[in-house]
């Protein structure tokens, strides 16, 4: 069963970390697409959810030398701002 998920990126710095960490995913077995931008350091991945976890996703992005979360592993922090005119 195909699933799509969202991962943070972080440590990269330009099209070349992009194109490693895209590289590094796409050799795994059950990975069908995947897609990084650099912008907004985001990582969307469609992949065979019984055929690779998450974790190993994950894994495989640490060891091609980035840092990587899960978007649901991120937390939203909102600051009110007073006195602005």
């Amino acid at each position: 069963m195909s699933i799509e998920k969202n991962f943070k990126i972080s440590g990269m710095t330009c099209a070349a970390c992009v194109r490693a960490v895209e590289r590094a995913v796409n050799k795994l077995e059950g990975i069908q697409e995947v897609a990084v931008n650099l912008a907004t350091e985001k990582m969307t991945v469609k992949y065979d959810k019984e055929m690779i976890s998450k974790d190993e996703i994950l894994q495989t992005v640490k060891k091609a030398g980035y840092e990587a979360l899960e978007d649901e592993e991120l937390k939203e922090v909102i600051i009110p701002v007073e006195g602005m005119t």
